[in-house]
């Protein structure tokens, strides 16, 4: 199976004092390197949606899409490109500030998805659903437009309107940390150190 990941740093990164999220470092790596070098090994493509930096996100190798609107409409303008430019009939989508995304994401969203028939297939751990962790069919991109093009911006109702699974990774629920505040990069530099 053909992959394409979308990796999500479109945001406006209020709560990191107007830092792009995806550019902060963690052992002298930023956060995206870190989300890429786990994804490099489960895709065949890469796109980076960004919104700002875009020069630094390009110097990464990857080609990067800006949201087509100047709107800032969440993860699902990210998720829209990604599924309107990708190469491949299957997209996953992640944020960028996600550096401990699980190894096997894509092989047990994959097996979800075929063995249940669905068109998309959304990580979740204990009573948390991840919805920017997602795998879907690119097929899904007609219901996606016609979702935003009615003013809807919530990931998790557009999902579900979709022949939806969720995928249970308890067993490694910190992998799906994310952080928005410089204290929780601190906290989590100083966790991976030990």
């Amino acid at each position: 199976m053909q992959i394409t990941a979308i990796i999500l740093a479109g945001g406006r990164a209020t709560r990191m004092n107007g830092v792009d999220k995806g550019l902060m470092h963690l052992h002298q790596k930023p956060l995206i390197q870190h989300v890429i070098d786990r994804l490099i090994p489960q895709v065949n493509e890469i796109i980076i949606n960004a919104n700002r930096q875009i020069t630094q996100y390009q110097a990464l190798g990857y080609v990067v899409h800006q949201d087509s609107t100047k709107d800032f409409l969440g993860p699902l303008a990210g998720i829209s490109l990604g599924l309107h430019y990708a190469k491949h009939d299957y997209i996953l989508t992640a944020p960028c500030d996600s550096p401990l995304l699980p190894l096997d994401l894509v092989q047990r969203l994959m097996i979800a998805l075929i063995k249940n028939n669905a068109e998309i297939a959304v990580a979740s751990s204990g009573s948390n659903t991840h919805p920017v962790f997602c795998l879907c069919k690119k097929n899904v991109l007609p219901s996606l437009t016609a979702y935003l093009e009615k003013g809807n911006r919530r990931v998790i109702t557009w999902q579900k309107s979709l022949n939806y699974i969720e995928v249970d990774f308890s067993d490694c629920a910190d992998a799906f940390i994310n952080l928005n505040t410089l204290e929780e990069l601190a906290k989590l530099e100083l966790k991976m150190s030990h």
